[in-house]
């Protein structure tokens, strides 16, 4: 960005905000001055643009950062599907058609099922992927198969998933021997020098590891997300911020020695965030979201404010009354049962209570009048944000407040290589030329709607 700025001051271009259509303008100036920029297709550079500028307009200009080389995934996205052919050649292969890029081999392992939207090529570690993005033609279900019925899930540390109805699902991602593994890469890599061949060697053996349990972390959110929605209607999460829960404990300065520090946990601090990245919490919610779509459940969150320490049976608030991690005693009316499955019964009673009161239909993602420096303060409302209401917060315990649940509408899809459990939902992706073959949930290219609730009785 600081970049950007400064190239903008050498041409006599505004620097304070710089829109997509101003850039786009600029992107043609460019490709007449750099060779190597004309040869990339258009739209692949128009398409970089966009996220750039949908970046500055969600979280700001001073804090839209490029991606690091090393730590993400290089990617560029085919936006026209018009422009896109796609050939099976026989059982295992099959080819596509990109603007500028010709015919590009892949493997097949799924059916598309839709007329292609877009294409998205990626690479991730030493292999190229392919995604489709694909208009299934499906439609939600008007009500599911079972209607009325509710869970509620409590997300930890030590059962990944208790839900309401008392059952766990849990799985480890990585063993012990492969835990010592991973530990003795981290140390390889660590006794590298910066820049040589030899700890870009270990930097792809350490991501083929983390590759390897991503995907078994996946396969997991697949598998829990369709047990959750295939037999219930009403699927309840807490409102966790996973970001804030695993921040890193401040330092404590002595008071009696300048400069020295009291103990602050940092050492178990840093344990527990590991812990709860490695449960993939906000993977599992995205996967119930995106199976949903097909089954036609209502996800909704609230504020986990209390329900750990709430007995579910004479709803009294005594943090006294979690005596363990898997203990819960009431110590008013003497309730026992299992701390996890008492919390998801707390959360389910909630999430009852608010999806049963309904608002107007408000479309998300209204946008709000921005106030930046350079432009206008105070602006006209647009009509869309002068009929949206401001949502309240979110439902808790004790006290619960509503504010309409979240239905997916668009039926895009990302098809493309290889199915896991149920037909059609995801992203699907197919290694360009030889390589291993797998398969990511996403719920990207979705539009999101506000409806009015139904009541659960």
């Amino acid at each position: 960005m600081p970049r950007r700025r400064q190239a903008c001051k050498a041409r006599g271009l505004p620097t304070s905000w710089i829109g997509y259509h101003e850039q786009a303008r600029q992107l043609v100036e460019a490709k007449a001055e750099f060779a190597w920029l004309a040869e990339v297709p258009g739209h692949c550079l128009q398409q970089t643009l966009i996220d750039l500028d949908q970046a500055c307009t969600a979280h700001g200009t001073w804090k839209a950062r490029w991606k690091s080389k090393d730590r993400s995934r290089p990617a560029f996205r085919f936006p026209e599907g018009g422009k896109i052919a796609v050939e099976r050649l026989n059982r295992r292969w099959a080819r596509a058609k990109l603007p500028k890029l010709g015919w590009v081999r892949f493997r097949w392992s799924r059916r598309l099922g839709g007329a292609v939207k877009n294409a998205t090529v990626m690479r991730e570690g030493r292999h190229w992927y392919i995604s489709f993005l694909v208009g299934d033609g499906e439609q939600p279900p008007a009500r599911h198969a079972k209607p009325g019925t509710g869970i509620g899930v409590d997300r930890g540390v030590a059962k990944i998933v208790t839900t309401s109805e008392g059952r766990f699902h849990h799985q480890v991602f990585a063993r012990g021997r492969e835990v010592e593994h991973a530990a003795k890469l981290q140390r390889d890599l660590a006794r590298t020098t910066k820049g040589s061949n030899r700890r870009k060697r270990a930097a792809r053996r350490v991501g083929a590891f983390a590759v390897k349990i991503r995907r078994r972390r996946e396969d997991f959110a697949a598998k829990t997300a369709d047990a959750l929605t295939r037999d219930h209607d009403l699927i309840v999460f807490e409102a966790l911020k996973t970001k804030n829960m695993t921040a890193t404990a401040k330092p404590v300065p002595d008071p009696d020695r300048p400069g020295a520090f009291l103990p602050n946990g940092a050492a178990a601090k840093s344990g527990l965030n590991r812990s709860i990245l490695d449960k993939g919490w906000h993977r599992i919610e995205v996967a119930t979201r995106s199976r949903a779509r097909y089954t036609g459940s209502c996800v909704v969150t609230v504020n986990p404010a209390y329900t750990s320490q709430t007995c579910n049976v004479c709803k009294v608030v005594d943090r006294t009354s979690r005596e363990s991690q898997a203990v819960f005693r009431c110590t008013s009316c003497g309730h026992a049962e299992h701390a996890d499955v008492n919390a998801a019964k707390n959360i389910l009673t909630a999430g009852r209570a608010e999806h049963a009161q309904a608002r107007p239909a408000v479309r998300v993602g209204a946008r709000k009048p921005r106030s930046r420096v350079g432009r206008k303060a105070n602006r006209q409302a647009t009509a869309a944000q002068a009929t949206a209401q401001p949502e309240p917060e979110l439902a808790g315990i004790p006290r619960l407040q509503s504010w309409g649940a979240l239905q997916l509408a668009d039926q895009g899809l990302f098809a493309g290589i290889r199915p896991v459990q149920e037909p059609g939902a995801g992203i699907g992706r197919a290694g360009v030329g030889p390589g291993h073959v797998h398969r990511q949930d996403a719920t990207r290219h979705i539009l999101k709607w506000v409806q009015p609730a139904r009541h659960v009785p």
